[in-house]
């Protein structure tokens, strides 16, 4: 099966820890500055709130962070970790391949990672007026339509016909429907998260191949409807 590929166009720019006692004080900051804009939202975020919120001396903070915006991107990127991670480990589970199983079990991937992240949510799908954050998510979408577009059509399930053009205009979309979907609700509107399967299955059905319109047998899988609320 083809695999989805992980790697990243954009990273903050930090130092990286090289020691596990450094690596455990970095995710100590980013769990803290999750928790605050949990709580208070990206717009109340201060580097000395993380610092204090850590228990850890905000000069240690700014051993590996610039700003409050560099500690926005390394936690969009570690999310953004996890979920690529997670895509590409549905679509490895799935037994039937077609445009349908593809989209859905990517989109409800994007929604499980939403989930278990709240702070995402607040910092990508809510928080995009901060420029920095609004860049880094086009790059990451563009990569992941390349991806899935190799994907599709590595596997036989599109034709070339599928532009890389065609495939970020469907990613965009998706990625404006978790928008609308998690604009009121933590755990996303589950109609409008539906909907918008079928919107995006919709529009790449016209790219299939024959393969690629199989349909698979409902409730077999791991991305059945019924998967969309925790």
């Amino acid at each position: 099966m083809p695999v989805v590929d992980a790697t990243w166009t954009t990273s903050p720019r930090r130092r990286v820890p090289r020691q596990e006692r450094s690596r455990r004080r970095v995710e100590g900051l980013l769990d803290a500055a999750a928790r605050i804009v949990v709580e208070r939202g990206v717009d109340a975020l201060t580097t000395r709130d993380i610092a204090d919120a850590a228990d850890a001396p905000v000069a240690s903070l700014y051993q590996y962070f610039n700003d409050k915006e560099d500690v926005l991107l390394a936690l969009a990127q570690r999310d953004m970790d996890e979920m690529d991670a997670q895509v590409a480990e549905d679509l490895a589970a799935l037994k039937v391949l077609s445009v349908d199983t593809l989209v859905r079990t990517t989109m409800l991937a994007f929604v499980s990672v939403y989930h278990r992240r709240p702070a995402f949510v607040e910092i990508y799908l809510r928080g995009r007026t901060n420029q920095a954050v609004h860049q880094f998510g086009r790059e990451h979408n563009q990569r992941v339509a390349e991806n899935l577009r190799a994907f599709a059509i590595d596997a036989g399930l599109a034709t070339t016909k599928l532009t890389a053009k065609i495939a970020l205009l469907a990613v965009e979309v998706g990625d404006r429907i978790f928008q609308l979907a998690f604009a009121e609700d933590v755990d996303g509107d589950p109609e409008l998260i539906e909907e918008g399967i079928v919107l995006v299955t919709s529009y790449l059905d016209r790219y299939a191949t024959a393969k690629g319109r199989t349909a698979k047998p409902r409730g077999s899988e791991a991305t059945d409807r019924k998967g969309i609320r925790p």
